[in-house]
């Protein structure tokens, strides 16, 4: 007989754990289904994505900071060395520790995990295929498909596990490429660029249209452009790649440039970063009825991420949106809570995206190029950090805070933030928006001195008013 659920959860991923858990809260009788072969909870998010490369982010930030910055702090240290087999053991510690939080969780609320490939059937059931092969069925009242996404594999740059890979790999080279080629120059080529850089790397970028970061603000895109230039980076933008060849440890990417020339690039590792696709494979989307777009993969939902069959739902990477983890686990949680009878919302105008190069970029709402596409009236407030007080003390004197605000009522219609700690200064932006605040109300909170949340206070003051106070 199979076994009964208010709510079943195919996926553990930031959406999916964060929906199990709030509906067991919220007293619905919940599990999830997660196909990983270690029972690693988490998704790609905690075991292959934001907190491994974040991981390494941090370790290989600080290695570079010895070898480069700390001199210039009065800081003398001796023979710097590099221990990756420690890094990445960290690394991995890391997220041992994080996924083994949510399966504490999942047994703190009551959430019963269960392990293995989730197929979607008709009437509500799922049917769970054990690593082993043994085949199990879960009936529910409510299934929720958090599946994720998965990189997305080019037809002439194929995946071969050690020379030519996706993030996954790239978070586990061992030894340090001599020479990385990314091809894409989106923000996880770079960060993973940053990454392998930072420790010694020569890193080649190769991307198809004029500019990287494509879904950037384009004065923020160009700017990063030029720091990641300063830091040795190379780039070929309008370059079409055709294909790789592997010839011993090497692998030679061709490509075709702007002018129709071909370009050949050698190196020892090739990072194929070219975008995300929804995860659908085995889901059972076809025979149980559900509709998504054959083109991109995305499950078509409503409003409240019921999809055209009753009873089954869909969020995060599987339906539109940005691929975030955030976005998902917000998702998840609203989910949850409109299924207990609650009215919880997702503000889709005020979803933060950071990338974690350095300096980092951070951002919410529309970009200029968007705000001209839609023939809105806006006014720019701009503020160097290097006008900080706390950034010259920081010695990181890079980057700038953009504040975007609607010409007429003031009303924030987007902020972009290039410079140390972005990540973190985007909130007060997002708490802004996400209550329709104007530019003014942001120049008018007090924003301790020094530091650099300052910037964002005075680029918000020039949107608002025409000039800052402090320049």
């Amino acid at each position: 007989m199979a076994d009964s659920y208010d709510l079943v959860v195919i996926g553990g991923g930031p959406g999916g754990y964060m929906a199990a858990i709030r509906a067991a809260q919220l007293g619905l009788k919940t599990a999830c289904v997660e196909k990983r072969p270690n029972k690693a909870l988490g998704g790609t998010c905690l075991n292959v994505g934001c907190i491994p490369s974040k991981a390494l982010l941090d370790s290989s930030e600080a290695y570079e900071h010895t070898l480069h910055k700390l001199a210039r702090h009065g800081v003398k240290v001796g023979s710097v060395a590099l221990d990756l087999d420690t890094m990445l053991k960290r690394k991995d510690k890391v997220v041992g520790d994080l996924t083994g939080g949510v399966t504490f969780l999942f047994k703190k609320y009551g959430v019963t995990p269960v392990y293995g490939s989730g197929k979607l059937l008709k009437g509500n059931k799922v049917e769970v295929t054990a690593a082993d092969g043994a085949k199990s069925t879960l009936e529910a009242k409510n299934v929720l498909l958090a599946t994720g996404s998965e990189s997305i594999e080019l037809p002439f740059l194929k995946f071969d596990g050690k020379y030519v890979v996706g993030s996954t790999e790239a978070l586990n080279f061992n030894p340090v490429p001599k020479h990385l080629i990314i091809v894409g120059g989106g923000y996880i080529g770079l960060e993973l660029g940053s990454v392998w850089k930072r420790l010694g790397a020569k890193v080649t970028v190769i991307e198809f249209l004029p500019r990287i970061l494509t879904i950037s603000d384009g004065e923020v895109a160009n700017e990063v452009h030029k720091l990641l230039v300063k830091q040795g980076f190379e780039f070929h933008l309008e370059t079409k790649v055709t294909g790789a060849k592997v010839e011993g440890d090497s692998v030679t990417v061709t490509a075709q440039g702007k002018d129709g020339k071909e370009i050949k690039v050698t190196g020892d590792r090739v990072l194929v970063s070219v975008g995300r696709r929804p995860y659908t494979a085995g889901l059972g989307l076809d025979e149980a009825g559900v509709k998504y777009d054959p083109k991109s993969g995305r499950v078509e939902i409503d409003a409240h991420y019921r999809t055209n069959v009753p009873g089954v739902y869909a969020i995060g990477d599987l339906v539109t949106g940005p691929m975030l983890a955030h976005k998902a686990s917000e998702e998840g949680v609203v989910f949850a809570e409109t299924l207990a009878g609650m009215k919880p919302h997702v503000n889709y105008d005020a979803i933060p995206s950071v990338i974690y190069i350095w300096p980092e970029v951070a951002s919410v709402g529309l970009t200029e190029e968007q705000l001209k596409e839609k023939g809105v009236e806006y006014r720019v407030g701009k503020f160097k950090f290097a006008a900080t007080g706390r950034a010259q003390a920081m010695d990181e004197r890079d980057g700038f805070v953009k504040v975007l605000a609607d010409a007429k009522t003031d009303r924030v219609l987007g902020v972009h933030i290039l410079g140390p700690r972005a990540s973190d200064l985007i909130a007060e932006c997002v708490t802004i928006m996400e209550y329709k605040g104007s530019a003014e109300d942001i120049a008018r909170c007090t924003h301790a001195h020094p530091t650099l949340s300052e910037a964002v206070g005075e680029a918000a003051r020039m949107a608002w008013a025409g000039k800052p106070l402090n320049s």
